[in-house]
C-alpha cells in the first residue's frame, strides 16, 4: 500500500476516535485501517500491541456492532496492526452519528445526505416513502385526469388500467403502501404538494444582472401542471421571439429551442432532490437562461459521465416512471443528449452543464444571430419611449443601437457590442467615447463587474 486512498487509512497510534474511520469504511465500500504508519506511509514503533490486539476488536463490536478482521502484520521490520473492514449491508453508527468514507476523507452524514444514505441501505428511494397524513381520497381529481389524458395519448399504459378506480391506478403505479400514498404521489397528484413537501415549486426570475431581479413568478401545483405551466410562462412572458422574414413569410424563433428547454425543465422537476427545501430556480438574463435544481448525482457519477451515453438512473424512479407513462420523457437516459441534439439542429450554442455543491445547472446561451435580430427590432415601444425621453438630438443609427443595447443589458461588453452590431471594437470604442463626451452614457466600475448607465439629458 503506497498511499492513502478510498480503501486505506494510516494512523501512527490507536485512539478510540478512530472507530469513526472504521464506521466510515463499513458504511461505504469497506477498507483497511493500518495502525503504526505515519502520514508518509513509513512504519513507526507501536507500543502495547498485545493489548491493542485484544481491545480493538471488542471496541469495534461493542460500539459499532460490526465484526472486523484485526491482525498483526510486519513492515520494514516493525509490527503493525491491520484492521480490515467489510462493507455493511445495514447502516452503522458511532454513538448515534453516521460516518462515510469518501475519497481519503471521513465525512459525517447529516440532513438530506443522511436521509438518502439510510434509505439506500434499506433498498428504498426518497420518493417511495409513505406519507402517513394523506389518504388516497385527498388526491386531486384534476391532476389524475390530466395524467390519464396524457397516458392515453402516449399508449404506454394499458387502457383498461386507466379506466380503473383511483386507488387501483395508484396501486398499479406503485404509489401506495397499505392505505397510505407515497411521496411521489403527493408531488404528482396533490393540488398543493408544498403543504406537505416544502419547496416543491418552480421560481422564475428575470435578472438585469446577477444581483438585480426585475420581476418573477412562482409556479405551484402538482408536478404535471407545474411542468406545463412553467413552459407556458417562459415562452409567453420571459423569452422574446426574434422575428425574421423570408420573402413575405414571417418567421419567429426563440433563443432556446422549445424541445431543449422542455427537456431541461422536465429533468429538473423529475430528478430534483425534494428533501432539500429549495425550489427549482430558472434565471433569465438578456443573453442566457439557466435552470437549476437541487440534485444528487448517482454514486461516482460526474458531469463528464452525464454527457456520455449512460443508463437511466433516476433519482426519483416512481416519479420518472409516471412521467414516462404519460409520454413526457424517455426511459433510456437520453434526456441530455436530446437537449444537445435539439440545440445543434436549431443552430444555437450547446448547453453548459455544471454540478456544484448539490446543485445541477443547465445553462443555455443565446446565439449572436438572435441577439442581433433582437437588437435591430424597432418595435419595442416601451423601450423606445424610455429612450426617447433621454435622447434630445439626432444620433447616428449605430450610437442609438449602442445605447439601446446598454439600456437592455448594462453589463454588456465592448466585445459583445462589436459582435452583435458586426463592427470592429475600435469603432465601438470611438462611438462610446462620443456618447460619453455628449453626456449620454457613463461607466460605473471597471471592465470586469462594471456596468453602463444611461444619463438623462437636462
Amino acid at each position: 500500500m503506497n498511499k492513502e486512498n478510498q480503501a486505506v487509512e494510516w494512523k501512527e497510534s490507536w485512539r478510540d476516535e478512530y472507530l469513526k474511520w472504521i464506521c466510515g469504511f463499513a458504511n461505504a465500500e469497506g477498507g483497511t485501517l493500518v495502525i503504526g504508519k505515519n502520514d508518509n506511509g513509513n512504519a513507526v514503533v507501536l507500543s502495547n500491541i498485545e493489548k491493542l490486539l485484544e481491545d480493538i476488536p471488542n471496541k469495534i463490536k461493542d460500539v459499532l456492532g460490526v465484526m472486523a478482521n484485526v491482525s498483526l502484520v510486519k513492515d520494514s521490520g516493525k509490527e503493525l496492526i491491520e484492521i480490515k473492514v467489510e462493507p455493511s449491508s445495514s447502516p452503522v453508527s458511532y454513538k448515534g452519528a453516521f460516518y462515510y468514507r469518501s475519497g481519503s476523507t471521513k465525512q459525517e452524514l447529516k440532513g438530506s445526505a443522511l436521509s438518502h444514505f439510510l434509505l439506500e441501505k434499506q433498498g428504498r428511494t426518497w420518493d417511495s416513502v409513505a406519507v402517513r397524513d394523506i389518504k388516497i381520497n385527498s388526491l386531486s381529481k384534476g391532476a389524475i385526469s390530466l395524467f390519464k389524458k396524457m397516458a392515453k395519448q402516449s399508449q404506454r399504459i394499458n387502457k383498461g388500467i386507466l379506466n380503473e378506480s383511483m386507488s387501483s391506478l395508484m396501486d398499479k403505479l406503485d404509489l401506495v403502501e397499505k392505505s397510505y400514498i407515497k411521496r411521489a404521489a403527493v408531488l404528482m397528484f396533490c393540488s398543493n404538494p408544498e403543504k406537505f413537501i416544502a419547496g416543491s415549486f418552480v421560481k422564475i426570475g428575470f435578472f438585469q444582472n446577477e444581483s438585480e431581479l426585475l420581476y418573477h413568478d412562482e409556479i405551484k401545483g402538482d408536478l404535471f401542471n407545474q411542468s406545463q405551466k412553467t413552459l407556458e410562462v417562459l415562452f409567453s412572458k420571459y423569452l422574446k421571439a426574434a422575428i425574421n422574414y423570408h420573402g413575405i413569410q414571417r418567421i419567429e424563433s426563440y433563443p432556446v429551442p422549445d424541445d431543449a428547454l422542455r427537456e431541461a425543465v422536465l429533468n429538473a422537476i423529475i430528478h430534483r432532490d425534494y428533501s432539500v427545501n429549495t425550489p427549482i430556480q430558472i434565471r433569465i438574463y438578456n443573453d442566457r437562461i439557466s435552470v437549476c435544481n437541487p440534485c444528487e448525482l448517482p454514486d461516482k457519477w460526474t458531469v463528464e459521465k452525464l454527457l456520455k451515453k449512460h443508463s437511466s438512473r433516476p433519482f426519483n424512479p416512481l416519479i420518472a416512471n409516471a412521467f414516462f407513462r404519460a409520454g413526457l420523457i424517455e426511459a433510456w437516459g437520453r434526456g441530455i443528449q436530446r437537449m444537445f441534439d435539439s440545440c445543434k439542429n436549431a443552430g444555437t450554442p450547446k448547453p453548459r452543464i455544471i454540478y456544484e455543491e448539490g446543485d445541477l445547472w443547465v445553462e443555455f446561451r443565446f446565439s449572436l444571430s438572435y441577439l442581433r435580430i433582437i437588437a435591430a427590432l424597432p418595435n419595442n415601444r416601451k423601450l423606445d419611449e424610455k429612450l426617447d425621453e433621454k435622447l434630445d438630438e439626432k444620433l447616428s443609427s449605430v450610437r442609438i443601437k449602442i445605447i439601446r443595447l446598454m439600456y437592455k443589458n448594462p453589463m454588456i461588453t465592448v466585445t459583445e457590442l462589436a459582435q452583435i452590431l458586426e463592427i470592429s471594437r475600435t469603432a465601438i470604442d470611438k462611438n462610446i467615447q462620443i456618447l460619453k463626451s455628449k453626456g449620454y452614457v457613463s461607466r460605473i466600475g471597471g471592465a470586469k463587474g462594471g456596468r453602463w448607465e444611461i444619463i438623462e439629458k437636462t
